[in-house]
């Protein structure tokens, strides 16, 4: 069962640079001996090709479906989770999400969270178009 301890403690969209250690500690509690945190970063190729750069477009109703996944995943298993992505210009080694949960043992730890950022990938109004060291550009999964 969910409770006030077990809430969506963080679910934000910003522009500014992310900080894991703030949404581990947003999660973190005596009763949980796992937190597990989820970084992804901007890697240098996709399909073959070299990438540059991403840039991250939002719905301005964005955070609010960050939110909604993130209340998902916390009646589910009654667990706190936290969620940040980014959006703007990110370069190469950025992190574009940052994705929080704590449980009692680890395994229900990853499983959550896996869970949450399958969710927030899929249901999230956040756009990413790709930019190629050749000058190219692509949006990645821009059509449904």
């Amino acid at each position: 069962m969910t409770t006030p301890e077990t809430t969506v403690r963080v679910a934000r969209i910003s522009d500014q640079p992310l900080d894991p250690a703030e949404v581990e500690a947003a999660v973190t509690g005596p009763e949980y001996g796992a937190v597990v945190v989820f970084t992804g970063k901007v890697r240098n190729h996709d399909g073959g090709q070299a990438v540059s750069a991403l840039e991250y477009s939002a719905h301005p109703e964005a955070e609010r479906f960050l939110r909604e996944c993130c209340a998902a995943a916390t009646a589910s298993t009654g667990l706190p989770v936290a969620a940040v992505h980014r959006i703007g210009a990110l370069t190469v080694g950025d992190l574009a999400i940052v994705v929080a949960v704590a449980a009692p043992h680890r395994a229900e730890a990853f499983t959550a969270c896996a869970e949450l950022v399958d969710r927030i990938k899929h249901e999230v109004p956040i756009w990413k178009r790709q930019l190629f060291a050749d000058g190219m550009s692509e949006w990645v999964n821009a059509c449904g």
